[in-house]
């Protein structure tokens, strides 16, 4: 930055004079969090045009570093330059983002292998189908709290995205059985991480369809899936020697039994066995605590 009201000091380098490619890109800006980089931008058009070099070459961008809230125009001016992200995360910019706003940084970053868009209800169809085309590298994707997903958009994805892993369908309510069959069917083999949490039209019949054809699927989330039962939970047991944890709360037709044998495994599971609750409950009442053994 020049110095107002002096010449510069014989042998002071400026910080602009250091090698922007070499240098500042990648030690000084590169730890500069996005907010301040909205801020260092103003200082003057040589910083303006250093910010923007940054920012087309980031690979991976949160809006959660910007703020919890992060205005339209702000979103449009950090991703315009944006051509080789791998990571996206978008929550913050939920109440407003809308197809107009996402599709074309999707279209200039085909690269993308991890999507976060949770809570984002001003999408449609159009964005996931954007996505899954032009994004075929992707891994991971979150729809959490995205009610516009529904059976056709998922279809879309599972047919477009071979190297799909994680997938985070929580409260996505439209989506039924038949929905989550497809998505088994065809990219079962390859996923690890399934959410389908919150989801009362969710039972049994697309468990145990998960169980059959996702061999390496190592977590699942099925909290409040109120059809789920312990048909689907035994056809885990039996089908699926990687996982590694399994929500169940709130599925209140899943009995222990059919756990059990995911116990012994060593699955996470986010229930309590009976004896250890009854303990917990035996423990709290007055008298009781001096005399029982939680080890039991």
């Amino acid at each position: 930055m020049e110095q107002s009201g002096r010449e510069q000091e014989p042998g002071a380098v400026r910080l602009l004079d250091l090698p922007w490619e070499d240098v500042l890109l990648p030690h000084v800006l590169s730890l500069v969090p996005l907010r301040q980089l909205l801020r260092l931008q103003r200082v003057s058009r040589a910083f303006r045009a250093l910010v923007q070099l940054h920012l087309a070459g980031l690979r991976r961008f949160d809006a959660a570093q910007v703020g919890p809230q992060i205005p339209q125009a702000a979103l449009a001016w950090l991703l315009r330059d944006a051509e080789g992200l791998q990571e996206l995360a978008l929550a913050p910019c939920h109440e407003w983002l809308s197809d107009e706003d996402l599709v074309p940084v999707l279209a200039r970053n085909p690269q993308l292998r991890s999507v976060a868009l949770a809570g984002c209800g001003q999408l449609s169809r159009r964005a996931l189908g954007a996505l899954a085309e032009g994004c075929p590298r992707l891994q991971r994707l979150s729809l959490a709290h995205c009610d516009w997903v529904d059976g056709l958009a998922l279809r879309g994805l599972a047919d477009r995205c071979p190297a799909l892993e994680e997938l985070d369908l929580t409260a996505c309510r439209q989506l039924k059985d038949e929905a989550i069959v497809y998505l088994a069917q065809r990219r079962g083999a390859g996923l690890r991480s399934l959410s389908l949490a919150v989801n009362a039209n969710v039972g049994d019949v697309a468990v145990q369809e998960l169980a059959r054809n996702c061999p390496e699927l190592q977590h699942l989330d099925l909290t409040g899936c109120l059809r789920v039962g312990s048909d689907g939970v035994r056809t885990l047991a039996e089908y699926c020697p990687a996982l590694r944890s399994l929500r169940v709360r709130h599925c209140h037709h899943v009995a222990e039994p059919s756990l059990s044998r995911l116990r012994k495994r060593g699955v996470d599971i986010d229930v309590e066995p009976p004896l250890h609750q009854a303990l917990v409950l035996l423990q709290d009442m007055a008298g009781f605590a001096p005399f029982v053994n939680l080890q039991v």
